[in-house]
Formats: C-alpha cells, sequence, structure tokens
C-alpha cells in the first residue's frame, strides 16, 4: 500500500519539476530580449514622461507643471502647424502609396514569368536601402547644380523643377516616401493574393466574369485587411515624419525649416535648444494625436465593416 501511495506522488513531482525546468528556459529565452526591451524602450519612455511634466527655467530653476507643458504644446502655433502638415500630407501620401502599391502586387500577381520575381525584388529594394542613404541619393537627384535631372532638362533648354524648393518640397517628399514604402507595402499586399483560393478565380471564369471583374469583385474585396494594414503602418509612419525632412534640410536652402513637422520641432527643443522638458511634452502630445487619428480610423471602419465598403 506504501508503494502504491508513493507511486503517484513520485509522478506528481517529477510533473512538477519538468513544469519548473521548462519554465526555467522560457524565461532565459525570453529574459534577453526582456531586459533590451525595458531598458532601450520602457525605460526611455518613462524618463521622457517624467520629464515632460518639470520646466526649467535659469531663474525659476526646475519645477513641478504637471501638464502645463502640454496645455502649452497644443497652443503652440509651431506644433500645430507641423500636425496639420502631416495629416495633410498623410492624406496625400497614403492613398498614393496604396494606389501604387496595389498596382504593382496585381500585375505581378497575374504575371507567373522569371521576369515577375526579379521585379518584386528590384520594386522592393528601396524598402532595404536606409532612409538617410536614400534621402541623400534623392537631394543629388533634385539639386539644381549638379544633378542629374537638371542634365536632362538642360539638355531640351528647359528648366527642371527644384523639388527643393519651398513651393515643390512637399512633392519632393512625396515622391521619397513613396518610392521608398510602396515595395514593401507591395510585398504585404502580393502575400496576400498568393493566399486567396485560386478556386474562386476559376468559379468566377467559369460564370463568364473578365479579368478586370475578377480583380475588382474578388481580389480587392479579399484585400481588404491587409490593405487596412497597410494605411494604419502608413499612418502612424506619416504622422511622425522626421527622417526624411531632416536628411534634406541643410539641401533644400531654407525650405524645411526646424518646426517643419512635430518631430523635428521636438528634436529642435530637445538637442538644439536644451528644452528637454518641453521636447518630451511634444514627442507625447503627438503620441496622443496618432493615437487618437488611428482609434477614430479604426473606429469608423469597425463600423462601417470596411473601409471599402
Amino acid at each position: 500500500m506504501t508503494a502504491s501511495t508513493a507511486s503517484p506522488m513520485t509522478k506528481k513531482g517529477h510533473r512538477r519539476s519538468t513544469t519548473a525546468r521548462q519554465n526555467l528556459f522560457g524565461w532565459l529565452f525570453v529574459g534577453p530580449f526582456g531586459i533590451i526591451f525595458l531598458a532601450l524602450l520602457v525605460l526611455p519612455i518613462g524618463f521622457a514622461l517624467y520629464l515632460s511634466l518639470f520646466q526649467k527655467s535659469l531663474i525659476g530653476g526646475t519645477r513641478f507643471v504637471l501638464f502645463g507643458n502640454y496645455a502649452k504644446a497644443f497652443t503652440d502655433p509651431s506644433f500645430l502647424d507641423g500636425v496639420w502638415f502631416v495629416i495633410s500630407f498623410s492624406l496625400v501620401l497614403i492613398p498614393l502609396q496604396m494606389a501604387v502599391s496595389l498596382a504593382i502586387a496585381l500585375i505581378l500577381d497575374i504575371l507567373i514569368t522569371r521576369f515577375a520575381r526579379f521585379s518584386r525584388l528590384m520594386i522592393f529594394m528601396p524598402y532595404a536601402i536606409p532612409t538617410v542613404i536614400g534621402a541623400l541619393m534623392w537631394g543629388f537627384l533634385y539639386s539644381d547644380n549638379f544633378g542629374p535631372l537638371a542634365e536632362l532638362f538642360g539638355i531640351f533648354g528647359a528648366q527642371a523643377p527644384d523639388f527643393l524648393s519651398r513651393s515643390l518640397i512637399f512633392w519632393g517628399l512625396l515622391n521619397i516616401v513613396t518610392w521608398q514604402w510602396a515595395g514593401y507595402y507591395m510585398i504585404i499586399l502580393y502575400a496576400a493574393l498568393q493566399g486567396i483560393d485560386p478556386t474562386l478565380y476559376e468559379a468566377a471564369r467559369i460564370d463568364g466574369a473578365s479579368q478586370w471583374q475578377i480583380v475588382l469583385r474578388i481580389k480587392i474585396p479579399l484585400l481588404t485587411p491587409a490593405l487596412l494594414l497597410i494605411l494604419v503602418f502608413a499612418l502612424i509612419g506619416t504622422l511622425q515624419f522626421f527622417n526624411e525632412p531632416k536628411i534634406l534640410q541643410q539641401l533644400a536652402a531654407g525650405a524645411i525649416p526646424d518646426d517643419f513637422t512635430p518631430n523635428m520641432y521636438a528634436y529642435q527643443q530637445a538637442f538644439s535648444l536644451a528644452n528637454q522638458n518641453y521636447g518630451a511634452a511634444i514627442s507625447f502630445a503627438l503620441g496622443a494625436v496618432v493615437f487618437v487619428c488611428v482609434y477614430i480610423f479604426l473606429f469608423a471602419t469597425r463600423k462601417r465593416g470596411s473601409f471599402l465598403s
């Protein structure tokens, strides 16, 4: 009787030790990422939030102002103008990016030759180029002094458009961002197209549907989740616009001021004017704007069922 009772207890103890060992291995795998995540993301964000609640001055020193910096940010013309710019930029850029990436994905989905594989690689390649290098490359192409665009127009006795001027910088940046991200979004859409059951196309052809009808009534509706994902990614990224205008600022000859976008304005406050407290508040204020915009869009699409309907 003692042996019969000891056997289940032994098995139970063995299961506990096995579970504890598995948990230990799990924490060993997760631990390095957790440490890096805390050290490089959570703690800096927490410290920035702490800084945003204080105000530093030469006379009064550092004092706690709670939401004073945030109230100042949402009444600051420079910050509000930057927010309006990135919103207007998003309204033009995002539909353009989605249209270009969708068109390319649909074309490549039809092609089954080796050229299609090569085309996917070439179209995706701009995304693999670092933002700094891409912006510098386009700055060279846009240059009216030594850029190839100016030489090309010079052959025909015409003057090339100056995409680094104040009047055309919007379109110059629009081209750069579209060029860099359209390939990435194309890959997402192309992967979604590969997941569609081919029997749907066969059934549509049997019913007499043309290729254009298959695209409009089968492919695009089934791509709605992927298109929604792309739109959210693009909206978040565009509202935080920083790299391209910052790199081109020195080449644009006054067309890109320090408060061109909210992130650039936060950078100026924190690093050029040594006003880290207000710069941190601007960053969190921009985060609030991004959250509100994304939430409104997701709520609207959830209510309607699809942003394409």
